[in-house]
């Protein structure tokens, strides 16, 4: 459903079939960074916002395909693209 596109500016581009938006991507050490479910209620877009599980899945997977690590932070944050 999610694919997930770095870009300079250590941001994780997202895009799905609903629109896009963007996640911290830190670039020393790759780590991905998705708020917890009750802060990603809060802080996605409304077409995103009952996805979580299905996004944590997937971005969970690519970080494994990337060497990335991944982390679930409730600081962490999610802007508009």
């Amino acid at each position: 459903m999610f694919q997930f596109n770095p870009r300079w500016k250590e941001e994780l581009v997202v895009s799905a079939p609903g629109g896009s938006f963007i996640l911290e991507l830190l670039m020393g050490v790759l780590s991905a960074y998705l708020p917890t479910e009750e802060a990603w209620r809060r802080k996605a877009p409304a077409w995103a916002a009952d996805l979580w599980p299905v996004l944590r899945t997937e971005l969970e997977q690519w970080c494994l395909e990337n060497r990335a690590r991944f982390f679930i932070d409730e600081t962490a944050q999610v802007s508009p693209l």
